[in-house]
């Protein structure tokens, strides 16, 4: 492993990496001095196959999205039997522990067979309270939360789909949606319920069916097309 500052990279190659992180993107073309806090409370660590990214029962609280290479996840420390779900570049990873305040839930480990493994590392504490502007904006902050909810939302549909007859199964459509007034503080804080909630949900499914909801490359998810909106 081996922990490199945002500095130690050219700007066009950061640039190009976090293009495919709809995040980020978004961050980007809407608030270009938003985009540079967040590098500076960032920093991009690369792999070896094989070596642990993530140790089940860790309590750390960084936020990770894959830039190069894959991931295996592994529901306990032994690394035993075959993965049981695989993080391909642009997901995020980090947020369900983040979000519920528990430790990490799996190990996830560098993939065997990937030459190059490269994550971009968010320290999320920039974020702040919620209702602080400063240093991350309302605007940001809600890109987040838009995001998020929008992901978590989508896998829970996909666990749904598996196990049509799970008393689990329709508890995410009883977290209420957001109707009020845009971009303002309300929807913040909704989202952020929202968000906390169904992260806690997907944690009961992982727990019930002993895997991790089947993930996909955020900018692949037809329900993140509404990230700005």
């Amino acid at each position: 492993m081996e922990i490199k500052k945002i500095q130690k990279f050219q700007r066009e190659t950061v640039d190009q990496l976090l293009s495919s992180i709809p995040f980020f993107k978004a961050v980007r073309q809407h608030d270009a001095a938003q985009f540079e806090v967040l590098l500076a409370h960032s920093h991009i660590i690369t792999y070896r196959p094989g070596e642990v990214v993530v140790h089940r029962g860790d309590g750390d609280q960084s936020l990770y999205f894959l830039l190069k290479g894959r991931l295996a996840v592994y529901p306990s420390e032994g690394l035993q039997g075959e993965p049981v779900n695989v993080i391909t570049p642009g997901e995020v990873f980090g947020d369900l522990a983040r979000l519920t305040r528990r430790p990490r839930s799996a190990t996830i480990v560098a993939d065997h067979n990937s030459r190059e493994i490269m994550v971009f590392a968010l320290d999320f504490g920039v974020f702040g309270e919620l209702e602080s502007n400063y240093p991350i904006s309302l605007h940001t902050k809600l890109l987040y939360y838009r995001n998020t909810v929008h992901n978590l939302r989508w896998k829970l549909e996909v666990y749904r789909s598996m196990h049509p007859d799970s008393y689990l199964a329709n508890e995410h459509r009883a977290i209420k949606l957001y109707l009020g007034p845009k971009d303002c503080l309300q929807e913040l804080q909704s989202l952020h319920d929202q968000a906390c909630k169904l992260a806690a949900l997907l944690l009961n499914w992982n727990d019930r069916f002993g895997q991790i909801a089947p993930q996909e490359v955020n900018h692949t998810n037809p329900l993140i097309k509404a990230l700005d909106g």
